[in-house]
């Protein structure tokens, strides 16, 4: 089932990695008592999520924590060192936090995986953005044609808040 507006978010356990290392994060940790913009994508250092996706909420970071959001979340199904290498090379670091869904469990779990064999990526998480107020979704948008970065936009989110 795919999780839904008014739904919460499960309790789980993501991976972040800073200079300490490998860190274990809970769902709960992320979004209670929070305001955050989550938005996932296919792959760390794939082509529409580098050149696109990410650049758009970095672009966009200081007007959507102006309208009230606590944090920014970018989530993948890839490990948290990949995840830390492309927090620098997007010039993310310490701007928007990279979390990494290592066993896609959190994909999964919300229903937003999906097969990308066909293009040698194997189970990924969908390209997907939603704003999650104190653990419960108030909007998510998904949809995007491969290659585009549009409806789980930045500037989609913006409109939103």
């Amino acid at each position: 089932m795919t999780i839904s507006v008014g739904d919460k978010l499960p309790e789980l356990t993501l991976k972040e990695c800073d200079s300490d290392g490998m860190n274990n994060v809970s769902t709960s940790e992320i979004f209670a008592g929070k305001k955050v913009v989550l938005f996932a994508v296919p792959g760390a250092f794939t082509g529409t999520c580098t050149n696109t996706h990410v650049p758009g909420y970095l672009q966009h970071r200081d007007a959507i924590l102006a309208k009230g959001v606590d944090d920014i979340v970018v989530l993948a199904v890839n490990d948290g060192f990949i995840m830390s290498a492309w927090a620098a090379a997007t010039g993310g670091e310490g701007k928007i936090r990279y979390l990494s869904d290592w066993d896609a469990a959190f994909s999964k779990a919300i229903g937003m995986d999906v097969d990308l064999s066909v293009a040698t990526l194997g189970l990924r998480s969908q390209r997907y953005s939603m704003i999650v107020d104190d653990g419960v979704v108030t909007r998510i948008n998904a949809g995007d044609k491969p290659g585009e970065a549009v409806i789980a936009g930045a500037e989609t989110i913006l409109e939103q808040l």
